[in-house]
């Protein structure tokens, strides 16, 4: 994969993340708005209805009773409590002919807000009263649907708030709301009235009674706390889902990118591999093509110690080409169990002094030096696999590294510790987890100027923690130091 079309991808995944979380916002809010507007319906609803109960209340009392209609003025009329629907009629008609001149011969009847039902009495009507009257005593009463334009409206001077105020309270508790709220009574925009039941609102809401038993210049309207908590808590499964669902395409499309990220490095890798090993196998098979053609062309039958030489550097670059196969496939049993090492007891001291004696042979511009603190560390290792694991940090510190290197050992009562330090300070944090991945290296091009296939620092991890140990990285004061921890004896 190019990378033009990586960051074609990268974008199009960040912009769907990014539409992702705002459909989510936005529809959270919009369900918010919605289920604001649901709960100051119900504190609507509670309201009318306490109202509407409280009125009932009233109608059982002797209170003063006014008709009025669009047609014709205010008209009071003071009853008494009667026990049913009839006497109340005749004492209603009574006053009404009186007062109006008109007849009336029938009046609907409404229970409290519990029920909500309607009755009307038989009988050709001329004029309907709407009462509100108790429903045990209108039994006999048939249910209507139609409520003539007349109303009667019990009243008082000003409201009962310590009646109104539980009714609200059970309307409200009945919805399953438990807020403060405050009462106002208003006559032709004026204050005539206010609940006890005080509250100090920073941030509240305010709904207004639609009760048709108030008067045109009348409204009674209800203060309350503006309760998000309660809000949010009625939605709050809808904005867990889209929490969850919002979470999952996010990390799916993450883990998408991660995905597709892994996959383009392992090209690189692949690239690099292929690149590497075809540099690698050319030049000795190059150099055992040349040696051959020198032995046929060239009266080699005449010249035996030509042939002889010919035949041994056709021989050492097959060696050559054998040990990079064996390393190749050798890093394939890594990670399985058919590795099996071979343990015992070794000087580890001893073995270090004599891998930095072979290095020293080999070096001209650089100088390698040991040092350690203690006389004998004994450690139960394979010594083929151990040695190979430090001869490769080792070649890493002569390839990449600076003119000085410096192995320290030293021991605790636990572990000892071994040091392989240089001063190249050629790795940047970039690279310091790569750099043990198997058949990686640090990026270079198509640029060949220091052998291998990306495998010693993978094949010494993985020996040091098939020894049971650790390894490490360190790129501090100008240093490039790998530090291995490994169990004693």
């Amino acid at each position: 994969m190019n990378t033009k079309k990586y960051h074609w991808i990268l974008y199009l995944i960040l912009t769907t993340i990014v539409l992702t979380i705002a459909v989510q916002c936005y529809w959270n809010y919009k369900n918010y708005l919605q289920n604001k507007q649901h709960f100051s319906n119900n504190v609507q609803t509670s309201l009318d209805n306490a109202l509407d109960a409280y009125y009932a209340d009233l109608a059982k009392s002797n209170k003063r009773i006014t008709f009025f209609d669009s047609e014709t003025s205010n008209i009071n009329i003071d009853t008494e409590p009667h026990k049913n629907a009839d006497s109340l009629f005749l004492v209603l008609e009574k006053e009404y002919k009186e007062k109006l001149g008109e007849d009336i011969t029938g009046f609907t009847q409404l229970q409290d807000s519990s029920s909500g039902y309607t009755f009307l009495k038989e009988g050709n009507t001329t004029k309907q009263i709407k009462v509100i009257w108790d429903k045990k005593e209108a039994d006999s009463l048939e249910f209507t649907k139609n409520i003539s334009s007349i109303y009667i409206s019990i009243l008082e001077d000003t409201l009962n708030f310590s009646k109104l105020n539980p009714l609200i309270t059970k309307e409200l508790q009945r919805k399953e709301i438990t807020i403060p709220f405050t009462l106002k009574h208003f006559k032709n925009d004026s204050i005539v009235n206010t609940s006890s039941k005080a509250i100090v609102p920073i941030d509240y809401l305010t709904t207004t009674s639609k009760s048709k038993f108030l008067k045109p210049n009348e409204k009674i309207t209800m203060a309350y706390p503006n309760a998000t908590s309660i809000i949010l808590k009625e939605g709050l499964l809808g904005m867990l889902l889209s929490f969850v669902l919002a979470l999952s395409i996010i990390s799916s499309l993450f883990y998408l990118l991660k995905i597709i990220k892994h996959q383009k490095q392992l090209a690189e890798v692949k690239n690099d591999l292929i690149s590497n090993i075809t540099h690698e196998f050319k030049t000795p098979i190059a150099t055992i093509s040349v040696a051959l053609e020198s032995i046929k062309n060239f009266n080699a039958k005449e010249d035996k110690e030509k042939t002889s030489n010919y035949l041994d550097i056709s021989t050492n670059q097959l060696a050559k080409l054998n040990t990079m196969v064996e390393k190749l496939l050798e890093t394939a049993t890594l990670d399985s169990d058919n590795l099996q090492l071979v343990k015992e007891n070794q000087n580890i001291k001893d073995l270090l002094q004599s891998i930095v004696d072979k290095h020293q042979l080999h070096l001209d511009n650089k100088t390698i030096n040991f040092d350690a603190n203690t006389e004998n560390i004994f450690a139960y290792i394979d010594v083929f696999h151990f040695e190979n694991a430090i001869n490769n940090i080792i070649d890493n510190a002569i390839k990449y590294g600076g003119d000085k290197i410096t192995i320290q050992l030293e021991q605790n009562a636990q572990s000892f510790i071994i040091r392989v330090s240089d001063n190249g300070n050629t790795l940047t944090k970039a690279y310091k987890e790569k750099i043990f991945e198997q058949f990686y290296r640090v990026p270079k091009g198509n640029i060949h100027n220091v052998k291998g296939f990306g495998i010693g620092l993978y094949y010494t991890k993985k020996i040091i923690e098939k020894h049971e140990g650790t390894i490490q990285l360190d790129l501090e004061n100008k240093q490039t130091t790998f530090k291995i921890t490994l169990p004693n004896a």
